[in-house]
């Protein structure tokens, strides 16, 4: 069902964890599979300095969080909202259908990260939920094969993992 870079994230996730007053968070969450996502930025002249992730779901999900830190981490914030769903799944060699909305998710919290951390400094964006190459993202919940029954196969709960990993 995955390939080998998916479940080399899925085993081996890069940048797990919480960091220490970070300057954006970004949590979102799919009810219908149970897939919660929570991504913090740190932020220094409008770059990601550093991200962590920590994600209760399936194979997917941590392999979609663990690709996007990646993808982001020392890129501008503008580079950053332009990462989408595809791009994630692309960088992971792809996902099966029916788990493109993981990489919604990991998408979307990330630019719910980016969009807290604006709005912090009082400077949010409109229209930030759209990607900047004007794709729309379905928003979690919202993809025509929501995660049916698979998030109970191959899954672990990332949430409760110690506070720093690479």
């Amino acid at each position: 069902m995955y390939n080998e870079t998916v479940l080399d994230h899925f085993h081996n996730p890069r940048n797990v964890g919480e960091l220490d007053d970070p300057d954006g968070v970004g949590e979102v969450g799919n009810p219908v599979c149970g897939d919660v996502m929570r991504i913090e930025i740190k932020v220094k002249d409008d770059r990601i300095e550093d991200i962590k992730f920590r994600t209760f779901g399936c194979g997917a999900a941590i392999a979609t969080s663990s690709m996007v830190t990646e993808m982001v981490k020392g890129k501008t914030l503008e580079e950053a909202l332009a990462v989408s769903n595809r791009m994630v799944a692309q960088a992971l060699g792809g996902l099966p259908k029916q788990k493109m909305h993981c990489s919604n998710l990991a998408a979307d919290a990330l630019h719910k990260a980016i969009e807290d951390y604006r709005r912090r400094l009082g400077r949010p964006a409109p229209g930030e939920a759209v990607g900047k190459d004007g794709e729309e993202r379905p928003r979690a919940g919202e993809d025509e094969d929501p995660c049916p029954g698979c998030c109970g196969k191959i899954g672990r709960d990332l949430t409760a993992l110690p506070r720093s990993s690479g």
